[in-house]
């Protein structure tokens, strides 16, 4: 089978830098072109050298329709206005459609799910093979103990990152919601200030820390009546994000249209 042609959006920022990377250490897939904002100082640098390889003759451009027409699919970890804008043409091309981009909104994500009668997309808050496995795991936990537990879920990142709670943040209370057989967006405790009353039971809180270099620590609280269990994740590369949208790349290559999430490409959809 012909390596998958992909195409990196944002390929001049963090995460388009680790995506290049990715896909020159991974059999099977091929930089087909890399994307950058219109504007941006970086439109025609080589991509191989901004990301600490030899060139490459991949330059950056801002043409996503025309890079489209020789791709089999894009990488976008990007920001929301720009991955619904790649969303249309990545539907109309063919593409697959890895979305790693956090902070989309309801109306986003409704957006995106139009499309999927038709596309195939992956689209997860988090790439990386432990944070789906911890998810996992606090689906689990969280439906084995009733509301005498709380949960709290604590994230920290760079000081840099622009949207909190964090894409990971959230997947892990939608994990914890469903295994309590609930919306989070009904039971969500965010920003806690002031005198606030005390915790209502059966929410889910969340706390956000920024600061430094920090790739992303989470961990999930369960408290409840004298003991506490603590699942907890810790990246240290944002690499191990640039594995998994390539891997989740490859496995969605061929597959029938459909909205799919890191949870079904490792196979732990069914937990």
């Amino acid at each position: 089978m012909a390596d998958m042609r992909l195409i990196v959006a944002g390929a001049g920022g963090r995460m388009g830098r680790a995506l290049t990377r990715a896909i020159s250490e991974t059999s099977g897939a091929v930089l087909a072109g890399a994307l950058e904002a219109p504007g941006s100082e970086l439109l025609g640098q080589d991509a191989g050298v901004l990301a600490g390889l030899p060139a490459n003759g991949v330059k950056l451009s801002a043409d996503l329709w025309t890079l489209a027409a020789n791709a089999d699919g894009i990488l976008d970890f990007t920001v929301p206005a720009a991955t619904i804008a790649n969303v249309a043409i990545a539907v109309e091309r063919g593409l697959v459609h890895v979305i790693g981009t956090t902070g989309l909104s309801a109306s986003d994500d409704a957006v995106i799910r139009s499309v999927t009668n038709r596309a195939v997309v992956v689209k997860s808050g988090n790439m990386s093979l432990g944070v789906n496995l911890l998810a996992a795991l606090v689906q689990q936990v969280a439906k084995s103990l009733d509301n005498a537990f709380d949960i709290e879920i604590v994230e920290m990142h760079h000081k840099a990152k622009v949207d909190a709670p964090s894409g990971t943040a959230l997947l892990l209370g939608e994990a914890a919601a469903a295994g309590r057989g609930i919306a989070l967006d009904r039971h969500s405790a965010r920003g806690r200030d002031g005198h606030t009353g005390a915790r209502r039971t059966g929410d889910i809180g969340f706390a956000s820390l920024r600061g430094g270099t920090v790739t992303g620590d989470h961990s999930v609280i369960f408290a409840g009546p004298y003991e506490r269990i603590t699942l907890s994740h810790h990246a240290e590369d944002r690499m191990i994000f640039a594995h998994g949208a390539l891997k989740a790349a490859l496995w969605a290559h061929g597959k029938k249209p459909g909205l799919y999430s890191m949870m079904d490409v490792l196979g732990l959809s069914h937990l």
